[in-house]
């Protein structure tokens, strides 16, 4: 079965996250987290429960039921945002067999991922998690590196390093048996960001004796932490599908508009003889007649640029 965790308030992401949950943040035709749940029904899993809290009557509305996506989605809420391992804890009552764990707001691109199946049920692992060789070092930093021996078990995990030993990075998937709640319950709250941190949960299920395999299963992980990440993921994918711009049906775009590079979602406007380059624009977002703008993002609020400005 699998498992997306969809709870966090995404506060780097302001103004978007007073108003959209980060894993519904629109990427091209869909929210973000929908490619996740395809992701895990082409893998042939049918039931993902989803944690939710901050907006989450939002993520519910935008996933429905997962149907369409391929799955059957049931929520559990997180009333507390204690971290990563907390909102696991509140799985336990619902996962009665091994899980997939998923981020929700990471976009991924994998390659091989039911290897983490086939090594998980071959070599009876207690859990396989998912990395990518990482050549940015301040990304290494940000996340987690995993420590490994030449059959590639893990031998240690550590969450932010300062001066990691290795460029294996802990990607946000994860394969877990069962057992892993027990090492979740007897995780302790970290002193320096009071939170319960997933990797001190893997660590201890380590030292438990249960044996843990790295894969190398990633290609590229974006995190989207900041308006600019959510720019940067629509307009990598609409390059990688060689086109210039995407309009949804029901967008309405002045005929003598010119927009290049740029995502339209449902139900925008772009008044005539606006002039648009590299943006974004939310579904309902309004775009006055003549307006010229460069890696700006709207809503239907406002207009957020991605130097860091807004109006």
């Amino acid at each position: 079965m699998g498992v997306i965790l969809a709870a966090g308030k995404g506060t780097r992401m302001r103004p978007f996250s007073e108003h959209w949950p980060k894993p519904i943040l629109p990427v091209l035709d869909k929210p973000l987290m929908a490619y996740q749940l395809e992701m895990m029904a082409g893998l042939g899993i049918r039931r993902v429960v989803v944690v939710i809290g901050h907006l989450g009557h939002e993520v519910v509305r935008a996933l429905g039921d997962g149907s369409r996506f391929g799955v059957h989605i049931d929520y559990v809420e997180q009333e507390q945002m204690l971290g990563i391992a907390h909102a696991v804890s509140r799985l336990e009552p619902h996962v009665d067999r091994p899980f997939f764990l998923f981020l929700g707001d990471i976009f991924f691109v994998t390659e091989k991922l039911d290897a983490m199946v086939e090594r998980f049920r071959q070599g009876r692992l207690g859990g396989v998690l998912a990395c990518k060789r990482e050549s940015n070092l301040e990304a290494i930093k940000r996340n987690f590196v995993v420590l490994t021996d030449e059959r590639e078990r893990v031998r240690r995990v550590v969450e932010k390093p300062r001066h990691p030993r290795t460029d294996l990075k802990g990607c946000g998937i994860y394969l877990f048996d069962l057992a892993f709640f027990d090492a979740v319950r007897r995780t302790p709250r970290t002193a320096m960001r009071d939170e319960y941190e997933i990797t001190d949960s893997i660590q201890i299920f380590l030292d438990d004796g249960y044996p843990v395999e790295a894969a190398e299963v990633v290609k590229a992980d974006m995190n989207v932490s900041y308006p600019a990440d959510l720019l940067d993921l629509n307009l990598r994918l609409l390059a990688e599908r060689g086109e210039s711009r995407l309009v949804e049906a029901s967008a309405r775009v002045a005929g003598d508009a010119a927009l290049d590079g740029c995502v339209v979602m449902p139900g925008a406007e772009v008044g005539a003889g606006a002039r648009l380059r590299d943006c974004l624009l939310f579904p309902g977002a309004r775009v006055p007649a003549g307006k010229v703008a460069e890696r700006s993002i709207f809503t239907p609020d406002a207009e957020i640029r991605c130097d860091g400005s807004a109006s």
